[in-house]
C-alpha cells in the first residue's frame, strides 16, 4: 500500500520523466541480490513490429487562470490534479478566448465532480480536461479571455520500459521447451489507483514472493511497460518468445475489493487459464470467469494470432466496470491492503501451481498398496481435513499413470492443489510415486505395459 501511494505520486504518460522516475522506485522495491533488473530505451522512430517508437512527451506545468481576476489565482490547475492536463498535449502559452477554450476542455457530464483522463497523440492538439462542475463555473464567467499554459515538451526521445528476470534454481523443463513465466502490467497512468498503479505495486510485491521460493523450476520475467506500445516493443524486440514464454499474466485493477475476474488466454484452456481458474475455485470468495476478447490490456498484444503466447488477464473489477473508471475519483481510496495483499496471494498461488504441476508414475499399480505398514494412514490422520488428505493420496496414486499431472488430479478430485502435491510428495518419498522423466505439466503418451508380478 505505501509502494502504490508512492507511484500515485509521481505523474505519467507513456513516456517521459515520470516513467523512468517510477521505474526507479520499483527497482528499489524488489528483492535485492535476487533477479536481473533492465531498463530498455527505444529510441523515437524506432520501427516497433506494425508501429514506431512515439515522441518523448515531458510536462512540468499548467493552468487556466483569469487575467482580470488575479484574486481568483489558477482556475484549473494541474498541481492540484495531474489529470488535468490531456495527457500528450501539445504546448501552448498564450491568452485564448472562452469560445476557443470550450473546444478544447475534456469532460465526465455523468460524474460531473471528477476529472477524466484523457489521451492523444504527442503533440497532435492542445487540452485540458476538467470536471463538468469547473467547466460550467468557466462558461458563468462568459466570454472573455483566458491566460492558458501547458508547459510542455514534444521532442525526439526514447519510449522507456523495464524488465526483471528471476532465473530457475532447479531443473525445470526439457531442453528446447518453454521454461519462463511472463507478468506484465502497464506503467503510462497518472493519478489512477486501481486502473495504474496497483498493478505495479502487486508485481513488485510479487517479485519478493517468487524470489523467495526455493526450487523455482522456471524463470519468472516481470514487465513494467507503456499500454499497447510498450507491449508492443517487448514483443518486436523478442520475437522468439514464443519459444521461451510457458504461461503469463497481465496485472491490472487489482487494488480493490471487488471479486477476482479471470480473463482466459487466446487458447482458452492453456496451462494458466486451468491453474488460475483452480486457485480462485478453492479461495472460497466470488470470482468469474471469461473468455478472451481482442481488447481491454496487453494481453490481446501478447495473444495476437502471429504470438499467441499463452497469457491469462487478472483483475479485481474489471477496466470499464466502476463508475470511477478513467477519473479522479479512482484515487487510493479505491485501494485497500487487503485487495492488494488478495491480488499477491492469488498470484503467488497460480505460481505455486504452475512449479508443483509434475507428472508421476505409480511404482505399484496393481491394486491399492498398503498404506498402514508404512505408517501413512496415521500421518494423513493428523491433517486438519484427513479425510480430504486421505482422498488426495488415493486420487494421486490412481491417476500415477505417466499421463495425468497433479493438476488434472486437482481439477479430476475437486481437491485443493496443495492437497495433492502434499499427498504425491509424501507418496514419492515413500517410493510409491516416481516423477516422470519429462515431467512439465503436459499429457503423457501411454505408457509401455507393465508385466503383472507373479
Amino acid at each position: 500500500m505505501r509502494l502504490a501511494e508512492e507511484l500515485f505520486g509521481i505523474y505519467r504518460a507513456k513516456t517521459g520523466a515520470g516513467v523512468r522516475r517510477s521505474l526507479a522506485r520499483l527497482a528499489d522495491r524488489l528483492p535485492t541480490g535476487a533477479g536481473e533488473w533492465a531498463v530498455h530505451e527505444v529510441p523515437t522512430g524506432t520501427p516497433i513490429l506494425d508501429w514506431e517508437a512515439p515522441a518523448e512527451w515531458n510536462l512540468r506545468d499548467a493552468w487556466i487562470a483569469d487575467p482580470t481576476d488575479p484574486a481568483a489565482g489558477r482556475l484549473v490547475d494541474f498541481r492540484r490534479c495531474n489529470l488535468h492536463v490531456l495527457s500528450g498535449s501539445a504546448p501552448i502559452d498564450r491568452r485564448v478566448p472562452w469560445s476557443e477554450l470550450k473546444e478544447h476542455l475534456h469532460t465526465a457530464p455523468d460524474r460531473p465532480a471528477d476529472v477524466p483522463f484523457r489521451t492523444c497523440e504527442p503533440g497532435a492538439t492542445w487540452g485540458f480536461c476538467v470536471s463538468q462542475e469547473q467547466y460550467d463555473a468557466l462558461a458563468a464567467r462568459g466570454e472573455r479571455e483566458y491566460e492558458v499554459r501547458i508547459d510542455a515538451t514534444v521532442a525526439p526521445g526514447a519510449l522507456t520500459l523495464a524488465e526483471w528476470f528471476l532465473p530457475p534454481d532447479a531443473p525445470g523443463p526439457a531442453t528446447g521447451e518453454p521454461a519462463e513465466v511472463l507478468i506484465s502490467t502497464h506503467t503510462c497512468h497518472p493519478a489512477l489507483a486501481h486502473d495504474g498503479v496497483s498493478g505495479m505495486a502487486v508485481a513488485a510485491e510479487l517479485a519478493g514472493a517468487l524470489a523467495a521460493r526455493p526450487g523455482r523450476r522456471f524463470g519468472y520475467r516481470l514487465l513494467f511497460a507503456p499500454a499497447t506500445v510498450g507491449a508492443i516493443a517487448w514483443l518486436a524486440a523478442n520475437r522468439d518468445c514464443s519459444d521461451r514464454v510457458f504461461a503469463g499474466l497481465t496485472l491490472a485493477c487489482c487494488g480493490d475489493d471487488g471479486p477476482f475476474t479471470l480473463r482466459r488466454s487466446r487458447r482458452g484452456d492453456a496451462q494458466i487459464d486451468r491453474a488460475a481458474a483452480h486457485v480462485l475455485k478453492h479461495r472460497d470468495e466470488p470470482y468469474e470467469l471469461r473468455d478472451f476478447v481482442p481488447f481491454g490490456y496487453d494481453q490481446r498484444q501478447f495473444c495476437s494470432p502471429g504470438f499467441d503466447l499463452p497469457v491469462a488477464g487478472l483483475t479485481r473489477t474489471p477496466n470499464g466496470e466502476y463508475s470511477q473508471y478513467h477519473t479522479s475519483a479512482d484515487d487510493l481510496s479505491r485501494l485497500s491492503a487487503a485487495g492488494l495483499g488478495g491480488t499477491v496471494e492469488v498470484c503467488a498461488a497460480i505460481c505455486d501451481v504452475l512449479e508443483g504441476n509434475r507428472t508421476y508414475v505409480n511404482l505399484k499399480p496393481y491394486g491399492e498398496p498398503r498404506l498402514g505398514p508404512l505408517g501413512l494412514y496415521a500421518a494423513f490422520g493428523t491433517e486438519p481435513d484427513s479425510a480430504a488428505a486421505q482422498r488426495a493420496v488415493q486420487w494421486a496414486l490412481n491417476l500415477g499413470d505417466g499421463r495425468h499431472a497433479l493438476l488434472d488430479v486437482a481439477e479430476r478430485s475437486g481437491l485443493p492443489f496443495p492437497a495433492v502435491a502434499r499427498a504425491a510428495a509424501v507418496l514419492r518419498s515413500h517410493d510409491l510415486l516416481t516423477e516422470s522423466p519429462t515431467a512439465d505439466g503436459r499429457p503423457r503418451p501411454a505408457l509401455p505395459a507393465i508385466s503383472c508380478p507373479q
